[in-house]
């Protein structure tokens, strides 16, 4: 018997062994069903926020110590006759965030142009020695 005739022979018997299995003892019934459940429940995953990373005074040190280094480097690399003298880096800081290419320098959020070591408006007093003033504002 060559291939070809046993393929032609067996392929209509295991179809149809398929065919009684899947619709006969309810396998396909079973398998929508679970498909069903699956997405019938409301999974939702949520990211939790990256824990908060306390900074030591001795990083900070450390950062501030390599920042200065960094800075002198820049000016020995420029020269320090260039400016005349002039140390070009007095009194800067370095960036909180850095921007995302193409934002086209539109802020992130309101606050993003502010550093986060900024203290911000003093309110403490509003309620204290104003509050006279907040009752006959009211």
């Amino acid at each position: 018997m060559k291939k070809n005739e046993l393929k032609n022979i067996l392929k209509p018997l295991i179809k149809q062994c398929i065919k009684e299995v899947l619709f006969e003892e309810g396998v396909l019934s079973g398998i929508i069903s679970e498909v069903v459940k699956g997405t019938s429940q409301n999974q939702v995953i949520q990211a939790a926020p990256p824990p908060k990373r306390e900074i030591r005074e001795e990083e900070k040190k450390e950062y501030s110590k390599k920042l200065n280094e960094t800075k002198q480097k820049m000016l020995d690399v420029i020269g320090k006759g260039s400016y005349g003298d002039v140390n070009l880096f007095e009194g800067t800081e370095p960036l909180s965030s850095a921007g995302k290419p193409g934002a086209g320098g539109s802020p992130t959020s309101p606050l993003s142009n502010f550093s986060p070591g900024d203290s911000g408006v003093d309110i403490s007093g509003i309620f204290g020695s104003m509050s006279n003033n907040w009752k006959k504002m009211i």
